[in-house]
């Protein structure tokens, strides 16, 4: 068995824990390997498209992944498994937590650049712009809407010399 995989005795906690299969479709991946390579992912901290090939399609693992997060499967198999601990008097309730921990990355880091900096007419105009229009509003934005406030705009069919007369 490789390291960050489900022990036969987990698989038969967890098998049970899980939906049953759908009648219709294609036939289902296997979805020991697919929580296989979900526990490698949260254990390693990889990119999905870093996943190893034996695994399968990262896509695949992600839909599976997401599947479960949307339809509660995640929610139900940890309370599942702290109501069998409990049961077995294996977990401390006043010990008990998820660790929320985050890291707060630099501006740098994400590429907005240093405190300070000129920033791009550009970035400010559009991010003006998402937070106040409706969802999914960012492919709707155009060349057009993004022209530096500075720089006066063309009426539509002139051109560079017609516009200094």
């Amino acid at each position: 068995m490789r390291r960050h995989e489900l022990t036969d005795e987990q698989w038969d906690v967890l098998n049970e824990l899980l939906p049953p299969p759908s009648r219709r479709g294609r036939p289902r991946s296997d979805l020991r390997e697919m929580l296989n390579a979900i526990f490698w992912l949260l254990r390693t901290g990889a990119p999905w498209r870093d996943l190893p090939e034996r695994y399968g399609p990262w896509q695949t693992v992600y839909e599976w992944f997401s599947r479960w997060r949307r339809d509660g499967t995640w929610d139900r198999m940890l309370e599942a498994l702290q109501i069998r601990l409990d049961r077995e008097g294996r977990i401390d309730w006043d010990l008990w937590c998820v660790d929320g921990t985050n890291v707060r990355a630099s501006r740098a880091a994400a590429g907005g650049g240093k405190r300070g900096a000129r920033r791009s007419p550009k970035t400010t105009l559009w991010a003006a712009r998402e937070a106040d229009s409706a969802r999914n509003c960012t492919w709707l934005l155009t060349a057009e809407d993004c022209r530096s406030p500075s720089k006066p705009r063309r009426a539509k069919g002139m051109n560079r010399r017609n516009s200094r007369a």
